[in-house]
């Protein structure tokens, strides 16, 4: 029996959730079940609402989850739909939000989902494998410059022009189908071995991840939406691994903690905002040494916290 995923800041996630009354708390991004594991088995008044894109994850979850039935409700759906997916549940006045971005050991560890450049694989990348587009698709479909501009903003990629010419090059000659071919493509047309901190494809390989899924644009929607539907004083939990993802939440979050935003020479407030979040973190919680040395690929990870505020 494989062992089972386990899920990064287990206990800052426990601890930081609001968790006194009877709670109804979405695990937005359910993944192999670790948080929501974690929540049922230290808590009897907590019920969970359960969301994953990966219909495999959904089904791992649920043998996972298999003895708390009664206080879970598992959704195969998209985290940026949460006000859809309560509304058909009969769930509503949500107590806490858990939102563990990326993509999880699991999908990368199964070499026929094309996320590891590590792994040989088709070149994939769908988190739903009910969508269409892979990211083999992308390279075909994709013009030069919409290309660079994915590998150079998802993938804070200095390289992007130059891999893209590698692509092109290697395009006249054979299509690139598997994880393998794009990762040496890449790793070749970087020319710099030694120099990287991280494997040369690491970046590219984020980029089209990212593209495929729809990754930040669907973040952004989940938090705006997310907040409607908390409670007063219900917490909103959100792991990230990387700057652009990061840079989302801290901004979202200060923007959400201010009152009016209008220009400083109105004389009076005409846009209405009030503060609808207060920041719990002001620094991003890291990992101690404790869980990096539990589980390496944490390293990155940032834990921020917001709480719910009727003003």
């Amino acid at each position: 029996m494989s062992k089972q995923h386990e899920s990064v800041f287990g206990r800052e996630v426990f601890e930081n959730l609001n968790l006194e009354r009877d709670s109804l708390i979405v695990d937005g991004t359910l993944g192999d079940g670790g948080h929501t594991e974690l929540l049922l088995k230290n808590t009897t008044n907590v019920r969970v609402l359960g969301i994953d894109r990966d219909m495999r994850a959904i089904e791992r979850a649920e043998k996972r989850l298999a003895s708390f039935r009664s206080r879970i409700t598992l959704v195969h759906g998209n985290f940026s739909d949460i006000k859809t997916i309560l509304k058909k549940a009969n769930l509503m006045n949500v107590d806490g939000l858990i939102l563990d971005l990326g993509v999880s050991s699991p999908q990368l560890d199964s070499p026929n989902r094309g996320f590891s450049f590590m792994r040989n694989g088709p070149l994939d990348m769908r988190m739903d494998s009910s969508q269409k587009i892979t990211a083999a698709d992308l390279l075909v479909e994709l013009s030069d410059e919409e290309l660079v501009s994915i590998i150079k903003e998802y993938g804070e990629e200095r390289f992007s022009k130059r891999i893209v010419r590698a692509i092109r090059q290697a395009q006249t000659k054979s299509s690139i189908k598997t994880t393998v071919q794009l990762s040496n493509i890449v790793s070749t047309a970087v020319h710099s071995p030694g120099k990287y901190k991280i494997h040369p494809a690491t970046r590219t390989f984020q980029a089209l991840r990212i593209a495929v899924n729809g990754e930040l644009e669907h973040i952004k929607k989940a938090l705006v939406d997310s907040v409607d539907m908390l409670q007063e004083s219900a917490r909103i939990i959100v792991i990230s691994f990387h700057s652009l993802e990061d840079r989302i939440v801290k901004n979202f979050f200060k923007n959400e903690e201010k009152d009016c935003v209008c220009p400083p020479k109105f004389p009076i407030c005409s846009c209405g905002k009030k503060q609808r979040l207060k920041i719990i973190t002001r620094k991003p919680i890291i990992p101690t040494a404790e869980e990096l040395t539990r589980n390496s690929r944490s390293s990155s990870a940032k834990l921020r916290v917001g709480e719910r505020v009727y003003v």
